[in-house]
């Protein structure tokens, strides 16, 4: 079926988008928009890839569920729109990069500037319903987004893989770690960071990998 996405995850992923899981995915998605509001907007599904292409991803971050709240989502991982309350889990993220490396958290939540730098902002499922946390999950997304990460996993090298939380770090089996970084860490929420995430030190380790092999850091 023909997908709107970035050219390049559309020629890596033609092998997904023509699969019976992802025609029946499509066809689930397409009616829960047609009978009331689904978040992102059908427009920002993909925005992930199409703001990140395969070729320019250098970092991998991987969230589970989009923001069900009205007009958080917006396709990226941890991120909301200019002018959206910053969430609690993306506020402790800016406080870490804070600790980590020093710079003045922004005071907008929105991650495209990072997400245009090569950091793949990646939900495993890409859409839910209104304040219904998990509501598209187990339709086909996850077997969808194992794929992205398997074929970053074989395609690219030098890949810095931030896994943060159980759900994401059970998906370190499909990234082959002989060829990229891995760090694994808890959740940022609320309830987690204080268990790991707060003083991982994750940003500052993934520049000094970057630059390791020579490849241009992330300005977080």
């Amino acid at each position: 079926m023909d997908v709107a996405i970035e050219p390049s995850w559309k020629s890596a992923l033609a092998n997904e988008f023509s699969s019976a899981y992802f025609e029946a995915l499509s066809a689930f998605v397409r009616s829960a928009y047609v009978h009331g509001p689904v978040f992102p907007p059908p427009k920002l599904v993909f925005n992930a890839f199409n703001l990140c292409p395969l070729p320019e991803v250098r970092v991998v971050i991987l969230g589970q569920d989009p923001y069900h709240g009205p007009g958080q989502a917006h396709g990226l991982s941890f991120s909301v729109p200019d002018g959206v309350a910053i969430p609690p889990s993306l506020r402790n993220i800016y406080k870490e990069i804070a600790a980590d490396i020093g710079t003045t958290p922004p005071t907008s939540g929105n991650l495209e500037r990072w997400a245009k730098q090569g950091v793949l902002l990646l939900n495993a499922t890409l859409t839910v319903l209104p304040g219904q946390a998990g509501s598209h999950q187990k339709k086909g997304w996850e077997q969808f987004t194992d794929a992205v990460i398997k074929t970053v996993s074989n395609e690219r090298e030098h890949i810095v893989f931030l896994l943060w939380g159980n759900f994401a770090r059970s998906k370190k089996e499909l990234i082959d770690t002989t060829k990229h970084l891995v760090l694994e860490a808890a959740h940022p929420s609320p309830l987690s960071a204080h268990n790991g995430f707060l003083g991982c030190k994750h940003f500052s380790q993934t520049n000094d990998y970057l630059n390791k092999h020579h490849l241009k850091p992330i300005d977080w």
